[in-house]
């Protein structure tokens, strides 16, 4: 594109032709090319959890935030409002660094895989909610203390109200329920390894005029065992086969209308008018075919005619379209 120059930078090139210190034209155009655009990518972080599964478990979370919220709200009288979120995939041990240092966290057992979670609050987080099980008010920050008996009595009441709201929605994805079992310090080398890929969701919680930090870490050894139904790709040899029974039960007793033809054609309205005893009708069929079962307008099956005692019958002899 060109460019109008002034009269300054006019004389300018004057003077610099004079000296034979003109620029060179390639070196301006080489300034505005745009370098390659490079992309950083960890090569540290796994992918264990497909973006699929990522996004059903996402979904879950943000169930769990609407409920957790509207039971919390009624146990402790105050608004109480979750948001997911971030979701990232990292190890275990660069998972629990991301925690805050004063973060008590809950063992979550998943039944019946006999695996487990873990589910992490900030301290603040759970000394509010004591003041406001306690008949106090949330509104300030609560001051550090150390728990007594009866903090971790509510302590104990809190988490497992979340998890059992949790346990709702993961019922609902995946099929199994999630308890407490242990609060507090314990040792991280019984939920999973240092290098186990692990998805984390990053949850807030917001209570009168505070914001509060909660996370759930997901090692995948503790999901391995329904990863098809967490993504939604359950094969149908693992459905239960009594599922449909009730359907069954219920169709069974519809009422369907059986009827057997011999044949069916198409006449004009010319010739059917022009019928009178003694007219012949062919019908294309050959007799030694029997007759058609129809199930309402279904055709089900190939019969032959006869009777049974002194009722009309039909004798089912196969499928339509088998060879008698």
């Amino acid at each position: 594109m060109s460019e109008i120059l002034t009269p300054e930078q006019i004389a300018a090139l004057v003077e610099a032709a004079k000296h034979g210190e003109l620029p060179d034209p390639g070196t301006e155009q080489r300034t505005v090319r745009r370098s390659h655009r490079m992309r950083t990518v960890d090569f540290s972080r796994p992918t264990k959890f497909s973006a699929e599964q990522q996004r059903r478990i996402s979904r879950a979370t943000e169930t769990f935030c609407l409920t957790a919220g509207t039971r919390l709200s009624s146990e402790l009288r105050w608004p109480v409002e979750f948001e997911l979120l971030n979701t990232v995939q990292l190890t275990w041990s660069a998972a629990q660094a991301q925690l805050a240092s004063n973060s008590l966290s809950a063992l979550v057992e998943v039944s019946p895989l006999n695996t487990r979670m873990l589910l992490c609050a900030e301290r603040s987080f759970v000394l509010s909610c004591i003041e406001a099980l306690l008949g106090g008010s949330p509104e300030r920050p609560p001051r550090e203390r150390r728990l007594s008996e009866i903090d971790w009595s509510l302590t104990n009441r809190l988490f497992e109200t979340l998890a059992h709201q949790l346990s709702l929605v993961w019922h609902e994805l995946a099929g199994v329920t999630l308890g407490v079992v242990e609060i507090g310090d314990h040792d991280s080398s019984q939920v999973a390894s240092v290098s186990e890929p692990t998805f984390t969701l990053l949850i807030e919680c917001r209570m009168a005029k505070q914001s509060f930090a909660l996370a759930m870490l997901i090692p995948w050894v503790a999901v391995a065992p329904i990863e098809r139904k967490i993504s939604g790709r359950e094969s149908k040899g693992e459905r239960d086969p009594r599922a449909g029974e009730p359907i069954q039960r219920a169709m069974s007793a519809v009422p369907v209308v059986m009827r057997a033809e011999v044949a069916a054609t198409e006449l004009d309205v010319r010739d059917i008018l022009a019928l009178a005893p003694g007219s012949v009708i062919e019908f294309g069929a050959r007799a030694k075919d029997g007759v058609t079962l129809f199930a309402e307008n279904v055709e089900l099956a190939r019969a032959q005619p006869g009777a049974n005692g002194p009722r009309r019958a039909v004798q089912v002899c196969g499928s339509h379209g088998d060879d008698l």
